[in-house]
């Protein structure tokens, strides 16, 4: 594992809560932290703040996503950790359906698709012994894939619950995928109801804070003894097992389908 102070580090969702906490800790000891978001003033204020290097783009659109891979690669010559961080909630009004830019329900757009797409197109940037992170939930529910993307009895908990056991499920397939490289991945739960500006949004009193949730994560992003560690789900600091859906191959190919799918045409 190379040194914090020879890695560069990628972060989305990096202007604020866990994933601001994890860019100044890691800019603090060193990395070179490539902080993301879709606000330039609270870029500037990262900039300015931590000495983070930004990148942005709303994750809500995928050509948003294509543009700022495409940026990345044309900027940097390797990324060691990608820490797919970025997201939203259930919504101030969990009954009331929204929508990303391309179409697509929202969180299943931000939570996962984004990051799905997003580290497909920087596989080409990682080498051994690169990690990928994917700030996951506990809060899993299946997915239907009669009707994934809820346009029926729509609730959004359930979409947000939905969207993360997605991220698990690609965890997993990624995993099989670089197998062999040098490269892991895994997911996480760092910490429930962490005091973030998501979770008051909804209305939800904090049961944790951000430290807590940050130490998880940075384990899976620093710790040397998860080095040869890949295709996990933690909850905050143990391996633990996702919800059985993400065990099923069938599930996965069908995310995997119709993730392909959606970014077809989204770009098309």
């Amino acid at each position: 594992m190379r040194p914090l102070s020879e890695q560069t580090i990628l972060i989305t969702g990096a202007t604020d809560g866990l994933g601001r906490h994890l860019a100044a800790d890691l800019a603090g000891r060193g990395a070179r932290v490539i902080a993301h978001g879709r606000d330039p003033g609270k870029l500037r204020e990262l900039r300015e703040e931590l000495g983070t290097e930004t990148a942005r783009a709303d994750l809500a659109e995928l050509r948003q996503v294509e543009r700022l891979a495409e940026e990345l690669t044309q900027r940097y010559d390797r990324i060691d950790v990608l820490v797919n961080n970025a997201g939203v909630g259930f919504g101030p009004d969990p009954a009331r359906r929204e929508e990303s830019a391309d179409g697509i329900e929202l969180r299943f757009a931000v939570n996962y698709l984004a990051g799905y797409h997003l580290t497909h197109k920087l596989l080409p940037l990682l080498y051994a012994p690169a990690r990928i992170v994917n700030v996951a939930s506990a809060g899993q529910q299946e997915i239907d894939f009669a009707d994934p993307l809820l346009h029926e009895h729509y609730d959004g908990v359930r979409a947000y619950r939905q969207s993360k056991l997605a991220q698990i499920m690609f965890t997993i397939d990624l995993a099989e995928e670089l197998r062999g490289t040098g490269i892991t991945v895994n997911a996480l739960h760092p910490a429930t109801f962490m005091d973030t500006t998501m979770v008051r949004e909804s209305g939800t009193t904090p049961h944790s804070r951000i430290e807590e949730g940050a130490a998880a994560t940075l384990r899976l992003i620093t710790a040397a003894e998860l080095g040869g560690v890949s295709g996990h789900y933690f909850d905050g600091l143990r391996p633990a097992d996702p919800h059985r859906q993400a065990e099923d191959p069938k599930a996965r190919e069908s995310l995997r389908l119709l993730s392909d799918e959606l970014i077809a045409a989204a770009l098309s």
